[in-house]
């Protein structure tokens, strides 16, 4: 089933490079959680200028917190001082807005770039609110993912303001929160964002790695895979001291540390011109088509199997779903794999997606039965 909306294939985005920010591939986006003091703010600014990498310099003025009784945010002051960041460094700055108020706020005080959080991306009606005071704009506008792995809600978000006029729009992406233990503080769920661009090839889609991370030492790590997937760029968080920090401290990088990260990732090209390079692609290329194409005729292959067993099942009147034969399909392919050198999750989804659709095919068989004789 195809879930595309009838709107997707027409939405254009701008380039960054066509933003009128002085932007490039990647773009990189620094500075802290949250803005603190003007002190603060301006120390960070300074420092990460001095970097000549970052583009744009980012801090919270308005924190939505998941409790009360934290720090919320500086407010309309901060607004302020990042106005002297902006005139004192030249780099662009860009802030969170949650409400209508905001974003007028952000406007008047000549905010170059806002972002969408992700609490906020979850909420149709805030996001429409938003995109009626962006109407007759031409503001950059970045929407984060929503806490939830909702692709039809992000996209929804991105759709809202676009209709609104803005073409000057880009994603990022946080990860979503985990229902389960994990080392990260969001897990990134990969394909949702590869997914995305899929669906709007046009879209820059920035990484937050310091989201998804939660810990400094994992911010480098998550930064590098967002790059080898060809995302366009990183907003990283950088505070002077994070040990201080009012908010997010733990995932926060100092600005030695994040100028050590920037020198120690690898930049990749999204092609080459190398002909050998691209000779050599091509032939890898046909192969893993030819391969692909063997899985899917064994798929079928298996399939047809799957409903000889369902036809017999019907006949002798035999549950679908058979414990010990699944448990042992699990145990004999993850052990197959291993010695393959497979990952054992990833073995073990394949074998999940496989066994819920030929469950699907089995129950078919028999409410097919079940119809024929009048039930």
């Amino acid at each position: 089933m195809n879930t595309k909306t009838e709107l997707e294939p027409r939405i254009e985005i701008s380039p960054l490079t066509e933003w009128g920010l002085n932007l490039n591939y990647p773009l990189i986006i620094a500075g802290p959680c949250s803005a603190e003091s003007e002190e603060q703010v301006l120390t960070a600014a300074h420092a990460l200028a001095r970097n000549g990498n970052v583009r744009v310099f980012r801090a919270g003025i308005w924190k939505p917190r998941t409790r009360p009784g934290g720090f919320e945010g500086a407010g309309e002051k901060g607004l302020q001082w990042l106005k002297r960041v902006k005139d004192e460094t030249g780099l662009a700055v860009a802030t969170e807005v949650a409400m209508p108020q905001h974003l007028e706020l952000a406007l008047k005080y000549g905010i170059d770039m806002v972002w969408v959080g992700a609490r906020t991306t979850t909420n149709p009606f805030l996001v429409e609110q938003l995109a009626s005071v962006l109407a007759g704009t031409s503001i950059p506008v970045l929407v984060k993912n929503p806490i939830t792995p909702d692709l039809e809600l992000w996209i929804g978000t991105l759709e809202r303001l676009w209709r609104s006029g803005i073409t000057r729009l880009a994603a990022i992406h946080r990860g979503f929160h985990p229902y389960e233990r994990s080392r990260l503080r969001n897990i990134p769920k990969w394909e949702l964002a590869i997914d995305l661009k899929s669906r709007i090839p046009s879209l820059p889609i920035i990484c937050d790695p310091s989201h998804i991370a939660g810990a400094a030492n994992l911010v480098p790590e998550i930064a590098q895979h967002a790059l080898d997937l060809s995302m366009d760029g990183l907003m990283v968080e950088v505070h002077p001291n994070p040990a201080i920090a009012l908010s997010d401290a733990r995932q926060q990088l100092t600005p030695d540390a994040f100028t050590n990260m920037l020198s120690e990732l690898t930049f990749h090209q999204n092609t080459s011109v190398n002909n050998e390079f691209a000779n050599f692609l091509e032939q890898v290329r046909n192969k893993i088509d030819s391969i692909d194409q063997q899985i899917i005729e064994l798929l079928a292959n298996r399939m047809r199997l799957v409903e000889q067993i369902g036809e017999y099942k019907r006949t002798n009147n035999v549950t679908i779903f058979q414990l010990r034969r699944w448990e042992k399909i699990l145990e004999s392919r993850i052990e197959c794999g291993k010695r393959l050198g497979l990952d054992e999750e990833y073995i073990k989804s394949l074998l999940q997606l496989v066994h819920k659709e030929s469950i699907k095919k089995q129950a078919e068989i028999l409410r097919g039965n079940r119809l024929t004789n009048g039930e």
